[in-house]
């Protein structure tokens, strides 16, 4: 079974391609730097990043894993805890790409 998985509850986001629960394919993290001249996260900022930087970590991802779409069994996402404008970014992504390629 083949799992790919988003994580975007704050200020990384990441995207992994993972096989039976146990064999990681591939793990894709895109830190943000912008925070740091804030003092802490700025959560609308945090969100525009994830907005600028998942398709990024998904097209790598997959190609790091050597998968295809059409072998993936289902996809995951972080729901919370989390920043809820960042968990937006992540959740709808992955429910797009849920729904475009019919998978659960």
């Amino acid at each position: 079974m083949i799992v790919l998985g988003f994580e975007t509850s704050c200020d990384d986001t990441s995207f992994a391609v993972v096989e039976d629960g146990q064999k990681i394919l591939s793990n894709v993290i895109s830190s943000q730097e912008i925070h740091s001249e804030y003092g802490g996260v700025v959560p609308e900022l945090a969100s525009r990043e994830h907005i600028k930087n998942i398709l990024y970590v998904y097209e790598k991802g997959m190609k790091d894993s050597g998968v295809n779409l059409h072998d993936v069994d289902g996809i995951a996402v972080t729901n919370r805890p989390g920043l809820i404008v960042s968990l937006l970014v992540g959740l709808n992504f992955a429910k797009g790409l849920a729904f475009a390629s019919r998978k659960p």
